[in-house]
């Protein structure tokens, strides 16, 4: 089977779907590739690249489609591009089938599948192709080099000769993907850099990464702001009143602005409002990464940069990942790569679109002639949001029931390993002199003691690993006590030592164990 490649339509965008380095990964697959002629110059790729990398060039995008059993782009197809669909043809692209139900129709009506690469599930195993976050996490860092170019001072704080110069404040609104790059941007130059997101769980992310985050006095602790899919929830209007008081309270401090609020399918929520921007100081800069659903500040117009009467320059471009094309294109090929890597699982160059799989299913909007959008959450996401059914509670007499159980069940084990042992005695016994016996039950009584004392011990100020090596240290040490008044001097020493370790090794485990768990403690 061969992957075709056409050349965006879309105006401006400069990125491709295929790269020389993913084009050698796909014939490891067993795929053949076909690229149309000049499909990879915005992304600094030539077609000698791609002929050296075994790629095949074709003419136009009418030869890609008619050559090719795959067809990959990266901007949802025109209707003129689905149209050159056929009959079992599978088409993997950016679609958004919410908004695009006309072309989802077109494209049933062809008979073709169309795998959406915006609707690859968020869970672990679909992170290698999840292109949301792989184009997020290119515009968050680009929203950041984007305010630099137009803010008129360092980032960072610097004392030379000729002054002083305060570092720039940065304030981030959103910390999904783009928020969370666009904050490694900024701190990474230097910038004092706030955050904020209604989601209170990301805090520790957030500031992890060198940023404040920004808390909001509500009494419901910010409410809950998580969703399905790791995007958040909206808000509501009190909890949005108490952001806007705060955002408000910020504004006049704040040098650049970087919001990233966006919940698919839904308009952007308005989040920085005209007397914000009015509060700023002349020369800041505000970078809206959702403008292309009207964006998160009012003034926001999409594709434009402006200048507002007071001084701040707002950036509406919607094509950010496209300004950094050849990068742009490297991870969106190798998240191609891997999709098409989960469809051949017998790397045989062969297309086996396996419904069953959460991935392919969840990604896939049309097939065998039909709709199959929107799909059933996945079974991962389904079996963590079935509610869990609430222990039964237990009346006094059962309870009594399962005491005596226990207690039988223990006196069972107990008895069953002391005739073990009984036995295991007078076997040895029976054929052993009578002064290796002494020895023998001696030893014999400290292994069950041993083993009681090790593996009884409670690990609720431990880790459990951490329980045991304790465990064992402190028998060391009941043992090193009885031999330290010993007459000779070179036992008294070796006691001494013992001693020494393993109090050594109980205090480290201690240290170790709350260190531990202080990670994962709220301050």
């Amino acid at each position: 089977m061969k992957i075709g490649v056409p050349t965006e339509l879309f105006e401006g965008e400069r990125r491709v779907a295929l790269t020389p380095d993913s084009a050698k990964q796909l014939e490891k697959l067993g795929y053949q590739t076909a690229v149309q002629s000049g499909a990879g110059l915005g992304a600094g790729i030539t077609d000698e690249a791609y002929t050296e990398a075994g790629v095949e060039i074709l003419p136009d995008e009418a030869a890609v489609f008619a050559a090719a059993d795959v067809v990959a782009k990266v901007r949802p197809p025109e209707p003129a591009e689905v149209d050159m669909l056929r009959d079992g043809q599978l088409l993997i692209s950016f679609f958004y089938p919410a908004s695009n139900e006309a072309l989802m129709e077109q494209a049933k009506a062809k008979g073709a599948s169309v795998i959406a690469m915006d609707m690859v599930p968020r869970i672990s195993r679909a992170q290698k192709m999840d292109a949301l976050s792989s184009m997020a996490n290119i515009a968050g860092y680009r929203a950041v080099i984007e305010a630099g170019n137009n803010f008129g001072r360092f980032f960072t704080g610097q004392v030379t000769a000729a002054g002083k110069v305060p570092p720039a404040k940065v304030l981030v609104v959103g910390a999904g993907v783009a928020g969370l790059a666009a904050i490694g941007t900024s701190t990474s130059l230097g910038a004092i850099t706030y955050a904020f997101d209604v989601r209170p769980e990301v805090a520790e992310q957030i500031e992890s990464m060198g940023a404040e985050f920004v808390y909001l006095d509500f009494e419901e602790e910010q409410q809950d702001g998580a969703a399905t899919g790791g995007y958040a929830a909206p808000s509501s209007p009190e909890f949005r009143e108490k952001q806007l008081e705060k955002f408000r309270e910020l504004a006049p401090d704040i040098d650049i602005v970087i919001t990233t609020a966006l919940i698919p399918n839904r308009p952007a929520p308005n989040l920085w409002t005209k007397d914000m921007v009015e509060m700023m100081k002349p020369g800041s800069v505000i970078v809206d990464l959702a403008a292309e659903r009207g964006g998160n500040c009012d003034l926001t117009v999409p594709d434009e940069k402006i200048v507002t009467d007071n001084g701040v320059t707002i950036v509406g471009y919607t094509d950010f990942p496209s300004r950094m094309a050849t990068q742009s294109s490297m991870l969106y090929a190798t998240n191609i790569r891997h999709m098409m890597t989960d469809l051949t699982p017998e790397k045989d160059g062969v297309v086996n679109q396996n419904m069953e799989d959460d991935v392919i299913r969840g990604a896939t909007i049309v097939h065998q002639g039909e709709i199959t959008f929107p799909p059933p959450p996945p079974k991962v996401a389904a079996i963590a949001a079935k509610k869990q059914e609430k222990p039964k509670e237990l009346t006094a007499e059962e309870k009594r029931a399962q005491e005596v159980a226990a207690f039988q069940a223990q006196t069972k084990s107990q008895v069953t390993l002391l005739a073990v042992m009984t036995v295991l005695v007078l076997g040895v016994g029976t054929v052993a002199p009578a002064s290796f016996m002494a020895h023998f039950i001696v030893f014999v009584l400290s292994v069950f003691i041993g083993f009681q004392v090790i593996w009884n011990v409670s690990h609720s100020l431990h880790t459990p690993l951490m329980a045991v090596t304790n465990a064992i240290s402190s028998i060391i040490i009941l043992g090193a006590l009885i031999q330290i008044g010993s007459s000779s001097f070179l036992i008294t020493l070796l006691a001494a030592v013992g001693i020494f370790m393993a109090s050594i090794n109980i205090f480290g485990g201690f240290l170790v164990t709350r260190r531990m768990l202080a990670m994962f403690q709220k301050s």
